[in-house]
């Protein structure tokens, strides 16, 4: 009984100590600094005579860190750049909201044309904190038009906080103004897994967009649903070497995959145009199809 017990504690010890370690690695990630604008390369049009896919979003899109790389990066290889501009900018850090309120949604705006595509995803940095002094970025949650007024601790700017679902409808609404085509896609799934299944974020964040996209009559890849089958078709040992932290950012095998399942999705929109701009590589992808 006493070598029972001990290999009891030292099982309970061991438990304990490997739930801290996640918990350490999962703050590391939290406390990941908002990537500095002034150093990343603002991307521009190559040629004004062709339409422009713009793509929006934060780290999981486009990410500085070494040995890290977003979707956006290896989606151009998918589109024939000899009929149209691909522009990725997303930067990491951003939420829904902040990149709104930084001004980038704006400039973007002032550049779109008839015929041109918006590609969306934002929800990974939409939780957190509404107001405090380190990155003060989160939407409120839900779809809804409740507000919230704040004294920004982190702009020193008055401002009038919304909810996830009215930024999305911000952008999607804003394209259509000026005869752009949005495309929301829900974000890319965490590496979290559950008896051989990946998390999802039907219940937020990923739900929230499908809702938004039928709300606004836009069209939607479900980017999360898509990837997660993906890799649950892998597995959970094949997958690990495709993310450069432990659950978030991709490396470049990673994301040149999520760039495929973001292909995948497109194809598989009736009706939209995009895909009439696809590279050779992008048309040998399939259209995604749901089990």
């Amino acid at each position: 009984m006493p070598q029972l017990s001990s290999f009891r504690s030292g099982a309970f010890l061991g438990t304990i100590a490997l739930l801290l370690t996640t918990l350490s690695v999962s703050a590391v990630e939290d406390a990941r600094p908002v990537e500095d604008a002034s150093k990343q390369h603002l991307e521009q049009k190559k040629s004004a005579a062709l339409p422009t896919l713009w793509i929006i979003g934060d780290s999981t899109v486009k990410v500085g860190t070494k040995g890290e790389e977003g979707w956006g990066s290896e989606l151009p290889a998918f589109f024939d750049e000899s009929r149209i501009n691909v522009v990725n900018r997303a930067i990491g850090g951003r939420s829904s909201r902040t990149f709104y309120t930084e001004g980038r949604w704006d400039d973007i705006v002032k550049e779109l044309q008839p015929g041109d595509f918006v590609l969306m995803q934002f929800g990974h940095n939409d939780g957190g904190a509404v107001n405090d002094n380190f990155r003060a970025r989160a939407s409120l949650k839900g779809i809804g038009e409740e507000t919230q007024e704040i004294d920004n601790l982190l702009t020193k700017k008055h401002e009038v906080v919304h909810t996830f679902g009215w930024y999305m409808r911000k952008y999607v609404d804003d394209a259509k103004a000026k005869g752009a085509v949005p495309i929301v896609c829900s974000p890319i799934p965490h590496q979290v897994w559950t008896n051989g299944k990946m998390e999802r974020a039907v219940g937020s964040y990923g739900g929230w967009d499908q809702q938004v996209a039928a709300q606004e009559k836009a069209f939607f890849v479900d980017l999360n649903e898509i990837i997660a089958e993906r890799y649950e078709a892998m597995g959970p040992d094949a997958v690990k070497p495709l993310f450069g932290d432990a659950r978030t950012h991709t490396t470049p095998a990673g994301a040149k995959l999520n760039a495929e399942c973001v292909t995948s999705g497109l194809a598989a929109l009736p009706d939209c145009k995009l895909m009439d701009y696809f590279s050779d590589q992008g048309k040998a992808v399939k259209p995604f199809t749901t089990k």
